[in-house]
C-alpha cells in the first residue's frame, strides 16, 4: 500500500432515510455534514442515539434505504458517491457494522478469500493467505474453527465484532468506517478489537472514522479529533479533551442547543 497522504472529504451532506412504510415520506436526517479524515487519522465521532452518526457510515457505504439530497463525499478527489457500492471497497472504504449480518452457506474462510480476491484483484497465494490469516485469527484471539463456520452465523456479538476487525486486518482499505465497534463488548474483548483496530492503523496508515456514544473506547484507540454530532451535523469539533468533557458532562449542551435552534 502507498504512503500517499489520501483525504476523505465530506462536504454539505443531506440525507434522507427511507421509512419503512414505503408511502411515507422519508425523514431528513443529515442536514449539512462536513467531515475531513485523512490518511493515518482517527476521528471519533460521538453523540446521542438520533443524531445521524451511524446514518453518515450507511451513506458512505451507499446502503440503499439511505438517499444522498445533496453535498459531495469524495476519496483521494474521487466521486465515492456515483460508485457502486462493490467499487466503494474496492476503492478502499471498509464499514465494520453495528450489526454484522448473518451469512448462512459462506463459510468465513471462503467469505475472505473472495472478498481480498474482489479488493486486491487477484487471489491471495493460498499459502501465504492462510498464514496470513492465522496470524490475524491468533492476533484476534479467535479459534481456528470459526474460519469454516458460515459467516456470522450462531456468532455471539463480541464474535460478529472481532471477525468485522479480522477483515479489516486482512483487507486493508485505506478507510475504515468503525459504526460502534464497541457496542456489546467485555473489557477483554474491547482490548483485543482495539488492539487490531490500532495494528491496522499503524501497518496501513489508514484514516479512521470511530463511531461511538461512550468514551471507553477511546482510552484503547486513541483519536487525534473528535467531532460532536447533534441534530444531524457536526456540531463541535475538537481534540482529545471534547471527550473528556462529554465523559463529565454528557451531550445536554448540544442536545440543548439543537433544541433551540
Amino acid at each position: 500500500m502507498s504512503n500517499a497522504k489520501t483525504t476523505l472529504e465530506i462536504k454539505d451532506l443531506h440525507v434522507n432515510v427511507a421509512q419503512e412504510n414505503e408511502s411515507a415520506a422519508p425523514i431528513e436526517i443529515l442536514k449539512g455534514v462536513d467531515l475531513t479524515i485523512g490518511s493515518g487519522e482517527t476521528h471519533a465521532i460521538m453523540g446521542p442515539n438520533g443524531s445521524g452518526k451511524s446514518t453518515l457510515s450507511y451513506a458512505i457505504a451507499g446502503h440503499p434505504r439511505y438517499e444522498v439530497v445533496s453535498g459531495s463525499v469524495t476519496l483521494g478527489g474521487e466521486d465515492v458517491l456515483s460508485m457502486s457500492v462493490d467499487e466503494r471497497a474496492r476503492a478502499g472504504i471498509f464499514l465494520a457494522m453495528q450489526y454484522p449480518v448473518e451469512v448462512p452457506g459462506v463459510s468465513m474462510s471462503n467469505f475472505l478469500r473472495t472478498a481480498a480476491t474482489a479488493v486486491r484483484g487477484e487471489a491471495p497465494k493460498l499459502r501465504h493467505w492462510v498464514k496470513e490469516v492465522k496470524q490475524a485469527m491468533s492476533d484476534l484471539d479467535i479459534d481456528p474453527a470459526f474460519a469454516e463456520r458460515s459467516v456470522n452465523e450462531g456468532f455471539s456479538g463480541g464474535e460478529k465484532k472481532r471477525h468485522e476487525v479480522l477483515q479489516l486486518e486482512l483487507l486493508k482499505p485505506r478507510f475504515a468506517i468503525l459504526d460502534e465497534t464497541d457496542s456489546g463488548l467485555d473489557v477483554d474483548a474491547l482490548r483485543i478489537v482495539s488492539d487490531g483496530v490500532n495494528r491496522y492503523r499503524e501497518t496501513e496508515h489508514g484514516g479512521i472514522m470511530l463511531i461511538t456514544h461512550y468514551t471507553r473506547i477511546l482510552r484503547y484507540i486513541k483519536p487525534e479529533f473528535v467531532h460532536v454530532f447533534s441534530d444531524g451535523r457536526v456540531a463541535e469539533s475538537g481534540g482529545p479533551e471534547l471527550a473528556d468533557e462529554l465523559e463529565e458532562n454528557g451531550y445536554e449542551r448540544f442536545t440543548r442547543a439543537g433544541a433551540g435552534a
